[in-house]
């Protein structure tokens, strides 16, 4: 994936202002930047979701925009939760995915079933994705990117509340993915875990790329997390909140309990009228 002189702005707000990137085939590439910074902008449109204002963008040799078509066959997005069709069950939701992107019924069905079952899924086909767990749903939102079988994969957050345990089987199966040739970019704000999965790494900050390259040219030496803190900055002293003390000040406080006398008002002296 080439892109060049990528620009986005939304009403005055510049959110890629000239994005340059290179992604090699067969990498495993980590976006990484504080919110705001363009990541998910930039995604959607190397992905073919969203148009720029100005800029190129190519997927082995296909233009994303002037040849979408192409380049979408290409490409699996993982689908947001809240973008998929839920009232489906599983097996129909990636019997769906299959078919919108050409595929016969037949070829979807034996797919979808081999994917359940990488998934460990194959126990919930039937049952509708509205009721499934967080982590299921990213489960079969990540199948049906691979539905098609794409040369890359993008996904923006797949980590994002999912459970220890399925967000280990989901990197195996990434993993394995990438053995095989195929092109992962993930967006994350974790950083040990581009650290330890990604090949590459580009720092986003006010949508530039900051530094580009391998996880180890990109580290310099350094931990990921604090070499990224040094490109962005943005970190604030605490020296104004010196009041949130965590309860010192209360425990320092005088045990001897003090005798508060009430200040009570003098009876009013009834008159004449009043006992009358």
């Amino acid at each position: 994936m080439s892109i060049r002189g990528l620009f986005k702005h939304f009403d005055r707000k510049i959110a890629v202002n000239g994005l340059a990137l290179d992604i090699p085939i067969g990498s495993f590439y980590g976006l990484v930047g504080p919110n705001g910074a363009g990541k998910t902008t930039t995604l959607n449109m190397v992905t073919g979701l969203l148009v720029p204002d100005a800029g190129t963008a190519m997927i082995l040799g296909h233009d994303v925009w002037s040849d979408v078509n192409t380049a979408k066959r290409m490409i699996g997005v993982m689908p947001q939760p809240d973008q998929i069709f839920d009232r489906l069950t599983g097996l129909q939701l990636l019997v769906y995915s299959g078919m919108l992107r050409g595929m016969s019924r037949e070829e979807t069905t034996r797919r979808a079933q081999d994917l359940l079952n990488a998934f460990d899924l194959a126990g919930a086909a039937n049952t509708m994705v509205t009721d499934y767990s967080a982590g299921m749903t990213k489960k079969i939102c990540l199948a049906s990117a691979m539905i098609h079988s794409p040369r890359i994969l993008v996904l923006d957050e797949p980590f994002e509340s999912v459970d220890p345990v399925s967000s280990a089987n989901l990197k195996d199966i990434l993993i394995e993915y990438a053995k095989t040739g195929g092109t992962v970019i993930i967006s994350s704000h974790v950083m040990a875990l581009v650290e330890k999965m990604c090949t590459h790494v580009a720092v986003i900050n006010d949508g530039l790329v900051c530094a580009a390259g391998t996880v180890d040219e990109v580290a310099a030496g350094e931990e990921l997390e604090d070499r990224f803190l040094q490109l962005v900055g943005g970190r604030h002293e605490a020296a104004h909140l010196a009041w949130l003390d965590g309860g010192q000040a209360q425990a320092q406080a005088p045990t001897s309990a003090q005798t508060i006398q009430p200040i009570l008002p003098t009876p009013a002296t009834p008159t004449d009228e009043a006992r009358q």
